[in-house]
Formats: C-alpha cells, sequence, structure tokens
C-alpha cells in the first residue's frame, strides 16, 4: 500500500511492521488505528495481500485493457492476475521492501509514488487503485487528479472503496501488527462508494460507477475521449506512493 505526502509513506518509520512482515516473508495481519483516538478503523490480512488473486480481484480486474498501472501494488499480486490475462501491466510501491518482493516474483514494479514522474504518463489503459488504496496521501480528489492525469483518453480507473457507501474519513494513522509494533504517522483516507463517485466526477471522469462482488465494493469510471479544460487547484500536501497494506503505491 502506500502513503504519499513527501516524507510520509505508508505503516514506514517505528517499529516498521510493513517491512517487517514482507522481509520476513510471514502472513498474519496487519491493522490500521486512528492516531486520535487509537481505534483500529481496518484490518488487512497479508496472506491475502501477498498471495494470488481471488475470484473478487479478477472480478474487479474484468476486461482491463493493457497497459495496467497498479498504484500501491505491494508483493504485485493485481500486476500477475492482469499479465496472465495478457495484458502489459506494471505496479508502482514507494515501500523498496515491496517492490523487491515483487521483483523477487518476477513482477514488473518501480519504487515509486504516484505523484513522481512515472512511465507512459497519459497513455495508461488501466489505473488499479486496490485495497483502501484509494488513501493514499489523505486526499482522494487529489490522487483520483493525478490517476486521471496518467490515464489514456477512454483509459479505466477501478478503485477498491469501503463498504460503508457514504464513509468519507481523512485523518492520520498508525500501522500495528499482532505483535503491538507499530509504524509511525501518515495522512490516509478511507471512502465507501458514494464518496469515490462523487470524487471521480469532480476529478473529470465519466460513467462512473459502482460494482459489488461478493463482499468488496468497487467504482469504476473512465476518461473522457476528449479531456475538459481543468482549472488549477490550490496545491495541497500529497503523499508519495506506497501500498498494502495492499500494499499501496
Amino acid at each position: 500500500m502506500s502513503a504519499d505526502v513527501p516524507g510520509s509513506r505508508f505503516a514506514a518509520g517505528g517499529a516498521d511492521p510493513y517491512t517487517r512482515m514482507l522481509e520476513g516473508g510471514r502472513d498474519g495481519v496487519l491493522q490500521l488505528r486512528r492516531l486520535t483516538n487509537g481505534e483500529i478503523a481496518e484490518e488487512w490480512n497479508f496472506v491475502a495481500l501477498g498471495g494470488s488473486a481471488d475470484r473478487d480481484d479478477l472480478a474487479a480486474l474484468g476486461a482491463a485493457e493493457g497497459p495496467v498501472l497498479d498504484v500501491g501494488c505491494g508483493p504485485g499480486r493485481m500486476v500477475r492476475a492482469a499479465a496472465e490475462r495478457s495484458s502489459a501491466a506494471m505496479g508502482i510501491d514507494v515501500s523498496p521492501a515491496a517492490v523487491r518482493r515483487a521483483r523477487a516474483e518476477g513482477t514488473p514494479a518501480l519504487e515509486r509514488s504516484i505523484f513522481d514522474r512515472l512511465p507512459l504518463e497519459g497513455r495508461w489503459r488501466t489505473v488499479l487503485l486496490m485495497d483502501g488504496n484509494i488513501g493514499i496521501g489523505g486526499d482522494p480528489r487529489a490522487l483520483l487528479l493525478r490517476c486521471h492525469d496518467l490515464l489514456a483518453p477512454e483509459g479505466r480507473i477501478v478503485v477498491e472503496t469501503d463498504a460503508d457507501r457514504d464513509l468519507d474519513e481523512r485523518s492520520l494513522f498508525t500501522v500495528v501488527d499482532a505483535a503491538g509494533r507499530e509504524s509511525d504517522a501518515f495522512p490516509w483516507a478511507r471512502a465507501g462508494w458514494r464518496t469515490v463517485v462523487r470524487a471521480a466526477r469532480d476529478a473529470g471522469f465519466s460513467g462512473a460507477a459502482h460494482v459489488r462482488s461478493g463482499s468488496r465494493h468497487f467504482v469504476t469510471a473512465a476518461v473522457p475521449r476528449r479531456r475538459p479544460t481543468r482549472t488549477a487547484a490550490p496545491a495541497t500536501a500529497t503523499a508519495a506512493i506506497q501500498s498494502p497494506a495492499s500494499t499501496r503505491g
């Protein structure tokens, strides 16, 4: 997964539980903890994040056209799933350990933030934000604006969302493992599908739609054939890509 605000990476610093799990090759659960009150907002099962794409992952991928960019790719399961469907695909993640693990399995991945200069700017056909990576940087609209710029005309974005359709939470969080090892705080967002649909429209996407597979929720949207002229928005602090817990990118 990935947090994308300069100097504040997802689950990094402190006891760095995410890197420990990636480098140790261990399975387990990582928890997203609110800094304000210490409550657990979310859990990620590392077995699922680091394994193979499941039925719901494949349903979300659908008939994705390549090239596919997985933002906050973590160990790279969605990149591999796209490649198995004969789509050119690449992952990005701000976590060096995540990128090393992905590459060790033969998965094309770059240690890069989504807010960095990337290959194929404006030519990607599909961008994925899975496993809660809509939270990267703590500003879904800024993240979706960047994804819009990366995509080709008529390119598609696929965003996994929270089950609470109206959830719109932006705060500082830490990540903690079962042994109580905790990361430094980083900005993150949690968003339900209605929130993401609105943010996608604000970012210039068209045809934003909610799709459900099993217990998981996704929003798909497309860049119009002709890009609308955008007025420059005030600069906001954005984080650098890292991903799960999707490891996010």
